[in-house]
């Protein structure tokens, strides 16, 4: 009996959440065929008709990866200030999901450095994000509640702080709680709001 397009989908879905459990589970240095085979419970022969290479495994757990980054529920509380707390928010493992995101983001960061297309694609995602907090910024300075300067400056901080912040919490997840990394993001963003010139 011939496939339909349903059983198609349904088994590239089943393919999906193997590549996504092996990631969160081993990393990107434990992302193999094999390795995706066993978790799906069927033969690496099968996996080729989807990744005929390894360099094909790794862009579609890249593209997996930042689907599933973009299709997270953000959190929306308020314009200016909240605004900007939440986007930086919703960047740090605060829940199981956001643990396995993050944890496959930062494990991808060696296959991203060691590949010169996969380094200039990182860079444009992180500048886009430095983008979208600028904006963030730039409206909180609007509101009165972050003082003048720079607002790309003022993200790039914003964004290097809490990106610094997402790894102690991966490495160190009983040091820094969720109700640390929330308190911690607090003062940052009250010390910021206190600077005088935030370029200073």
């Amino acid at each position: 009996m011939p496939r339909t397009k349903g059983d198609h989908e349904a088994r590239r879905r089943d393919v999906s959440e193997a590549v996504w459990k092996v990631m969160a589970t081993r990393g990107f240095a434990g992302l193999t065929l094999r390795a995706v085979a066993a978790e799906l419970g069927a033969t690496t022969g099968l996996l080729t008709h989807y990744f005929p290479t390894k360099h094909a495994l790794v862009e579609y757990a890249l593209d997996l990866l930042e689907q599933r980054t973009i299709s997270r529920p953000r959190r929306q509380t308020g314009q200016g200030l909240a605004a900007l707390r939440d986007a930086l928010l919703d960047i740090l493992p605060l829940t199981p999901d956001a643990t396995d995101s993050n944890r496959i983001w930062v494990s991808s960061w060696d296959a991203a450095l060691s590949d010169p297309a996969l380094s200039t694609d990182y860079a444009r995602k992180y500048a886009q994000s430095r983008d979208r907090l600028s904006e963030r910024v730039a409206a909180a300075q609007a509101l009165g509640e972050l003082p003048p300067g720079n607002p790309a400056h003022i993200a790039a901080g914003a964004q290097s702080f809490v990106l610094g912040l997402v790894v102690q919490a991966l490495f160190d997840p009983a040091a820094f709680p969720p109700q640390r990394q929330v308190e911690l993001l607090d003062d940052y963003l009250a010390d910021l709001g206190a600077r005088t010139d935030p370029e200073s």
